[in-house]
């Protein structure tokens, strides 16, 4: 027993450092404050209306009309029966956001490295250099929560799968059915997608090993009872699968039925993004440099340059005032120092100085398969992270590789690199502190890895004259500020980006120049072991946290209150809000997206990475061209934009169809390009179309629209809306709410009817003459099959993690007899 207490005391010490470190770090939290992040303040908005009803009557809507008109809450954080996982993660995730993913980040790494047979001080310090990679910390600062809690749960992945193949296959299925169960339930399918990625590379690596040696069996043994593993944790969260599934065919992720561009050419493609939607944000090649050097190109978005810089001192000298001097190069040049290839960035993706150094001495004290995995996967993340500057290969991916056309923002593909590059620098610092490795071996690592990386410097030293220094948006700032007299201005930012160019080269000297001089010091025996791990871990904390603190810092964190109520009550809203009615708002000032007005109304906008891909449609082809009456359709009646004197107002619209209506005609078109042309110049309240290739068991039809004819929402729940109509013939009913495929059951005074899309969006209804109560209720049937298969998932992986348990304690016990 104190054998064991002695093997588990060191790791239990590193969890309560890790724990500190992450509330250190983020120490606000211990304050009661939240981190203000901009897409969460977004995701606020958009949830608010789900949050409110499930706080009033303790029920999970599934359905929101706040956003995009009308959407699925699946990616708004809907809540599923039996997933048991989510709690299991919470329980993990027990500190306070976002400390917790802190947290998160640094226990899967020292796991992870547990399992590469890391000597525990060694896999504390690498967790630590693992956790603080500066974009890992940015991400918190805006609120990719989804994407830190899928990277948190990626080390933990790995060391089961690198525990099946060291022939642990119990210990090896149990923790990569639990860890992928995890990983999926973080909810951020394009950063599992990544791994899968580096997981294939791991594969092919491996299989190729495998032929050399003859041991095929062994592997595919292995990828059996791992693919078991991903199945089972797949099934433990086939709810939420499932219904994203179902929701991403409907998204802008999933295919078009259009094949016309607004402008009438023909569309190049009908499924999935476009490449130039995708590549959008593609890393520059030279710009990877700052993995190394971390404001090379500027840094970020928002660099304040303080008084010190060469914007400021110009600004004083042209006579602007102190204070206004301080302001501009606090909240406007410091959004321009950025210079790189990308429209802008919050940060770089600066794995610290010297976990590259270590990185290079990988390269030659590291041996087998582990390494060439690694290198392989950081050269993929790399390459497939230049995007259209690379596009030979990224094309192929788009065009050939399964759903690699569903992701944008393919530099955040990075975090691969930024999860091998601390791995191997871990396993040179293991390989260079211990005696597996001769000196002279050591010494020679040593000698090659500060010739390039010094070497790389220096080189950047004499480089720097031949750079401009200059962005695309430079020329649209230059102009600016020659209408205010200030000439000379755009001159100095370039200034001041080759300052912080050169003051990143000379901090990332010193740094390698440190690292350096601690390995030959204690190669030449003159610092002893525990003083060697000690110092890089110093070094990784100042090297990481001084760049991290730059972008996410303690002011950043806001008291609970603002954070709860992102969005104050404007003049605007209140005036909105005293009309009690039901309606939709359209803000001109957000178009489609932001969420700010889905905070207080039932907003034509939101703001998600997947919006409904028929309002898109509607926005693109009609909206934006100014045909009001799709916003008459959609039921907007009130229009907030700007009067003549720049101020927001909310523009009545008396035009506005409202929650239903009858029409007289209903017209077919042969397809969604027609019915979408037939939007341009079609009377909404009189006539709707229909596309016949989709919905042929409904006939074109005139019908008579009594003037005492109505039909009115009389009851209004997210998930249940019930309306009263009368009418003395029977008509066409036309709701102004979003057609979504499944889940709706609709009823006519009890009885089960079929509803049909009309006007390319919208719900219609055939009903009978006379006084009918219509019922519209979400109810989806995935939510159903899901939750079955995900207890039944669950229960099986209790009872297996039961029984693994139970074998070890047996195999043990039979060992020590």
């Amino acid at each position: 027993m104190t054998n064991q207490l002695k093997k588990i005391l060191p790791h239990f010490v590193v969890f309560l450092v890790f724990i500190l470190t992450s509330l250190i770090y983020f120490s606000p939290v211990l304050q009661g404050k939240k981190i203000f992040q901009s897409d969460i303040v977004q995701y606020i908005g958009m949830s608010k209306e789900r949050n409110d009803f499930k706080d009033k009557t303790g029920e999970e809507s599934y359905w929101t009309n706040s956003a995009f008109g009308g959407m699925p809450t699946y990616q708004l954080g809907a809540n599923y029966p039996h997933n048991y996982i989510k709690k299991l993660d919470k329980t993990i995730r027990f500190l306070p956001r976002p400390a917790d993913y802190l947290f998160l980040y640094f226990i899967g790494f020292y796991m992870l490295l547990l399992v590469l047979k890391v000597d525990w001080k060694l896999a504390g310090i690498g967790a630590l250099a693992f956790g603080f990679s500066t974009y890992l910390i940015i991400i918190l600062g805006v609120g990719h929560n989804a994407k830190a809690h899928a990277i948190g749960y990626f080390p933990f992945v790995l060391a089961g799968i690198l525990l099946a193949f060291k022939k642990r296959y119990i210990a090896g299925f149990l923790v990569t059915a639990f860890a992928m169960a995890l990983e999926i339930n973080a909810n951020h399918f394009q950063m599992t997608y990544y791994l899968m990625l580096l997981v294939l590379v791991f594969g092919i690596v491996y299989l190729i090993d495998a032929f050399k040696k003859k041991e095929l069996p062994h592997f595919f043994k292995t990828v059996g009872i791992l693919a078991v593993a991903v199945v089972l944790a797949i099934a433990t969260n086939a709810t939420n699968l499932l219904a994203t599934q179902e929701y991403a065919k409907w998204s802008t992720r999933g295919k078009s039925d259009l094949t016309i561009n607004p402008d009438g050419s023909p569309k190049v493609n009908t499924s999935g993004l476009d490449k130039e939607y995708i590549t959008s944000y593609s890393y520059g090649i030279f710009e990877s440099l700052n993995l190394f050097v971390p404001r090379l190109l500027g840094g970020g978005n928002d660099e304040d340059l303080g008084k010190d810089s060469n914007s400021y001192e110009y600004l004083v000298k042209q006579g602007v005032p102190p204070a206004q001097a301080q302001d501009f190069v606090k909240n406007q040049a410091a959004h321009m120092m950025y210079w790189g290839d990308q429209p802008g960035t919050a940060g770089p993706a600066y794995v610290g100085a010297v976990v590259f150094f270590l990185f290079l001495m990988s390269l030659f004290l590291l041996k087998g398969n582990l390494k060439w995995w690694l290198i392989a996967g950081s050269i993929l993340s790399l390459i497939l992270s230049w995007g259209h500057n690379f596009s030979i290969l990224t094309n192929a991916m788009i065009d050939y590789f399964p759903l690699y056309d569903k992701f944008r923002a393919i530099t955040s593909i990075q975090v691969l690199l930024e999860l091998c590059f601390p791995v191997l620098a871990i396993l040179s610092l293991k390989e260079l502190l211990s005696n597996n490795v001769d000196n002279t071996q050591k010494l020679n690592a040593l000698k090659w890895s500060s010739v390039i990386a010094g070497g790389t410097v220096v080189l950047l030293f004499l480089l720097k004259g031949t750079f401009d220094f200059s962005h695309a948006n430079d020329a649209y700032y230059r102009q600016q500020f020659d209408q205010m007299g200030l000439n000379q201005l755009m001159g100095s930012i370039k200034q001041d980006r080759m300052a912080l160019y050169t003051k990143d080269l000379f901090r990332t000297l010193v740094l390698v120049a440190i690292s350096a001089g601690v390995i030959w010091m204690f190669i030449k025996q003159k610092l002893k072991l525990n003083y060697a791990i000690l110092a890089f871990g110093l070094l990784f904390l100042v090297d990481l946290v001084g760049i991290d603190k730059q972008y996410v810092n303690n002011e950043d964190f806001v008291s609970a209150r603002v954070l709860d109520k992102p969005f104050q009550t404007s003049e605007v809203d209140k005036q909105i809000l005293e009309d009690t009615g039901y309606y939709r708002v359209f803000n001109t000032q957000e178009s489609i997206n932001g969420a700010s007005t889905s905070f207080y109304h039932k907003s034509l906008g939101g703001y998600h990475a997947a919006k409904p891909k028929r309002l898109q449609d509607l926005f693109e082809y009609q909206i934006a061209n100014n045909n009001v009456s799709v916003l008459n359709m959609l039921n907007v009646k009130y229009i907030i934009r700007p009067n003549d004197k720049g101020q927001l107002y909310p523009a009545n619209n008396p035009y506005a169809n409202g929650s239903a209506w009858f029409v007289n005609q209903l017209k077919a078109v042969e397809n969604a390009d027609a019915e979408m042309k037939g939007l341009a110049d079609l009377d909404v309240k009189t006539t709707a179309l229909f596309d016949k290739s989709k919905f042929n068991n409904i006939a074109e039809n005139t019908f008579t629209v009594d003037s005492a004819a109505t039909i009115d929402l009389t009851d209004y729940q997210p998930n249940m809306l019930t309306y009263k109509s009368s009418n003395p013939n029977k008509g066409i009913a036309v709701f102004s709410e979003m057609y979504y495929p499944h889940g709706w059951r609709v009823s006519v005074d009890g009885q089960s009817v079929q509803e049909f899309r009309v006007n390319y969006a919208l719900r219609a209804l055939e009903l009978p003459a006379g006084n009918h109560t219509i019922v519209f209720e979400f109810d989806p049937q995935v939510v159903k099959t899901g939750s079955t298969i995900s207890l039944a998932s669950n229960v099986l992986l209790f009872l297996l993690l039961l029984g693994g348990i139970f074998y070890q304690y047996k195999n043990r016990t039979s060992k020590e007899d």
